[in-house]
């Protein structure tokens, strides 16, 4: 059996930033066009007004303060609401494959390896631009990666379900470097006309290189040990897929092959599940609360994240024991943790152990238990 590290990150952010307040003006003009449109029949009380949005409303909601997208234009746009993303011919690389190689690239000079070395990509990510073929055997043959390639889908806890994969493999000796890399295009399947959700999510491109210990080129991060967990729940879902064109008007029915979710529900029935989970892996392991020098947790939502921290650490976590970045990325579903990381990582000492976390639809949550080395 091989010890497990993680040798190298990188994060493609992409060049377009929507701030809450673009955000605001962007849906209360569609709220007001939408109710113009409809005046008589919401007069007739046949149909309900669209409520405006505000960036007191969303920052208290959430913790954001802005995101990065792909396209801006499309979803500030009060007659489109969604990201204007351009074909592309099958000869040229897919833009989750394009953000892929940026995102690797970085992730290969931290490790010190090459892509040549590496013979395992998972590509894994809530949501996939095309069924087949797989995402990471493009990214496999852009890279000139060898070995084996696959996708990977537990929504937003993909990344640490990828890393355990990954990770069970280089201990079995099946493989000797992985990446874990997870291109998040969530502003295509968020309804940006939705008040409730239109604020939540963001596009960002993570990786990640998991190699044997003894092969490790400079600091790296042991993984100790992983745990994941799946309970079956309606409450986060989308319903989009290619028996979509089976049914009488596939078209017209944009809202429910969208992400929708019943927050409220969420946040009852996911944070006390998020909660045991780490505490019944860490008793597993042996490692007390004091011994944790860092939480990378799941930035889908600050209350959440704060609640979770104090459950685990038995206080309230100071800031650099639970970094956030979900002010800046927003919700980024599988990444989140992993940009948190990467980020929020170079700073602790040999010896210092940490707990990567990620959590969502499934409901499914993964944890992964790192000590720098």
């Amino acid at each position: 059996m091989f010890k497990p590290a993680i040798t190298g990150t990188g994060v493609f952010t992409p060049n377009q930033t929507i701030t809450n307040e673009e955000l605001v003006d962007a849906f209360n003009a569609y709220a007001d066009k939408f109710n113009a449109e409809n005046a008589e029949a919401i007069s007739a009380g046949e149909m309900e007004p669209k409520p405006h949005s505000s960036t007191g409303f969303i920052f208290s909601a959430s913790g954001i303060e802005q995101r990065y997208v792909m396209d801006k234009t499309g979803v500030l746009d009060p007659a489109v609401m969604h990201p204007h993303l351009r074909p592309r011919s099958n000869e040229e690389p897919g833009i989750m494959a394009e953000m892929a190689l940026d995102a690797c690239g970085k992730a290969l000079a931290q490790s010190g390896r090459t892509a040549e070395e590496v013979d395992l990509i998972i590509c894994a990510a809530s949501n996939h631009e095309r069924p087949y073929p797989a995402i990471a055997i493009e990214i496999q043959q852009l890279l000139g990666a060898g070995g084996f390639a696959f996708d990977m889908n537990v929504a937003c806890s993909s990344a640490t379900f990828g890393i355990q994969a990954a990770a069970d493999m280089i201990r079995a000796g099946s493989v000797r470097c992985a990446i874990v890399v997870s291109p998040e295009i969530c502003s295509g399947h968020l309804e940006w006309r939705d008040r409730d959700c239109h604020f939540i999510f963001g596009d960002v491109c993570t990786a990640m290189v998991l190699e044997r210990a003894e092969d490790a080129k400079g600091p790296h991060f042991l993984v100790h040990s992983t745990r994941c967990a799946t309970q079956f729940s309606n409450n986060i879902r989308n319903n989009n897929g290619f028996l979509r064109r089976t049914r009488e008007h596939h078209m017209d029915d944009r809202r429910d092959m969208l992400f929708v979710q019943e927050g409220r529900k969420v946040f009852k029935e996911v944070l006390p599940l998020v909660s045991k989970h780490i505490a019944d892996h860490m008793a597993e392991e042996g490692v007390a609360a004091d011994r944790l020098k860092r939480l990378w947790l799941h930035q889908a939502n600050k209350t959440m994240n704060d609640f979770i921290g104090k459950k685990v650490m038995g206080r309230t976590p100071e800031p650099e024991e639970q970094p956030n970045i979900l002010q800046d990325y927003a919700n980024t579903s599988s990444a989140g943790s992993i940009i948190a990381f990467s980020k929020f990582s170079d700073d602790l000492q040999p010896g210092d152990a940490g707990l990567i976390c990620s959590f969502g639809a499934g409901y499914s949550v993964g944890s992964v238990l790192v000590e720098r080395a």
